[in-house]
């Protein structure tokens, strides 16, 4: 269930950052067609996945050193 929860994730927050960018570039002054909109934000989605998948290794990293650690010290 964890990799459904994480494509839906991930197509949620594409779906809310491609809604907010149309809303919210003109307020800026930025014309932006619905193509470009798709594009920045599938490359920013893209970009989270990778800022996530690495927090997540460096996260079990630190968590297998301490463990080790722990282990090794009894």
């Amino acid at each position: 269930m964890s990799l459904i929860e994480a494509v839906a994730n991930v197509a949620v927050g594409f779906g809310v950052a491609v809604l907010a960018q149309v809303v919210l570039f003109p307020l800026f002054g930025l014309d932006v067609t619905l193509t470009d909109n798709l594009l920045i934000g599938a490359i920013f989605t893209a970009v989270s996945i990778v800022r996530s998948y690495a927090l997540r290794r460096l996260f079990e990293a630190i968590r297998i050193r301490r463990s080790e650690t722990t282990t090794a010290g009894r």
